[in-house]
């Protein structure tokens, strides 16, 4: 595989080479330095018991919801010895902006996302793990121990990420609606949104599997998934409930806003319309690094982007933090 990034006097993305179904834990082991720092920046304003009392009861939803990653995030928090693990890894607060569709040549399939999360240190302290796997290699852009998946490449298979869905309104105030949908997850048995992704490309061997699985698998919580495979038709946006799914096909871009008719909710982010927008007008252009990255889609919250090619095997990746770019563009070629 081929491998090149800018030479900026920004820090690379470390590219980690690994295989079978622990890689988190050996993704940890190689960077618990870099694990330790992010979670000095991320979780810095918040309390210890505030912490503490978020790893609690993460970890008993785990638990109770039957996670099969439970005891790898155990053995995470273990290992790093310090509270924010459990936490960080069930945590769900961020904004995204993705588009599926034809590569600007018109030949293949194009994945393109930008990550907005308020945590900092995500951009920065980002890693590129290559997994090679019983359905094939994969690429997931991540962070030393986080369990699951929220964009990767898989090379002659497919892209995909996701987005963090609506808030339902069951009563109309933010603090209570937020609580009631607490309660609603908490009774879940089901995998989180970023767990089932990772089985997908684990699992999955073809773009087809992979809608299958995203629009057929009970989920704990509401979110939005952007796949695309090897050719320009095979690209769509899945919107999902816990037990239901609505499809758009591609080409076509997502916020944190359904665009499913009758599906009501409180749009996470800012902006939504305006981002999506966005998105769709540039992401057709074939612009060299992140040219096209412009407010809104680009915004003090944004912590990745990347364009990603199944059938080139070939993804761009750049960390960011508020400040703007936080690591050297990293190109991968399979």
């Amino acid at each position: 595989m081929m491998r090149s990034t800018s030479h900026t006097h920004l820090p690379e993305i470390p590219l980690l080479e690994l295989e079978g179904a622990n890689w988190p834990i050996a993704a940890l082991r190689q960077e618990t330095k870099r694990a330790n720092t992010l979670l000095d920046a991320a979780t810095g304003l918040y309390p210890a018991v505030i912490l503490k009392f978020g790893d609690a009861i993460s970890r008993r939803w785990l638990v109770r919801s039957g996670n099969p990653h439970a005891s790898e995030i155990d053995t995470i928090a273990h290992h790093i010895g310090r509270a924010g693990v459990h936490y960080l890894n069930v945590s769900y607060e961020w904004g995204c902006t993705t588009y599926a569709g034809p590569d600007p040549d018109g030949r293949t399939a194009r994945l393109v996302r930008v990550l907005d999360w308020p945590d900092r240190g995500l951009g920065r302290y980002l890693v590129a793990v290559r997994i090679r796997g019983a359905a094939g290699s994969w690429i997931n852009l991540t962070w030393p121990g986080y369990t699951g998946v929220l964009q990767a490449l898989a090379p002659g298979r497919f892209a995909a990420a996701l987005n963090q869905a609506p808030m339902e309104k069951p009563v109309g105030l933010l603090p209570l609606d937020w609580a009631v949908n607490r309660a609603r997850v908490w009774k879940r048995k089901c995998l989180t949104p970023a767990h089932l992704l990772r089985r997908v490309f684990e699992t999955a061997e073809s773009f087809a599997e992979a809608r299958r699985m995203l629009v057929e698998t009970p989920i704990a919580l509401p979110t939005i998934y952007t796949l695309s495979g090897l050719r320009p038709e095979e690209a769509c946006i899945i919107e999902r409930l816990e037990d239901d799914a609505h499809i758009i096909a591609g080409p076509a871009s997502a916020a944190n806003d359904w665009q499913a008719p009758n599906w009501r909710g409180r749009g996470r982010g800012e902006e939504n319309s305006e981002r999506a927008i966005a998105m769709s007008e540039h992401a057709c252009a074939l612009y060299e690094d992140f040219l096209w990255l412009k407010p809104p889609v680009l915004n003090e919250r944004t912590r990745l982007a990347l364009m990603a090619d199944a059938a080139r095997g070939d993804v761009i990746v750049q960390g960011f933090e508020s400040d703007g770019p936080a690591t050297q563009v990293l190109r991968l070629r399979e």
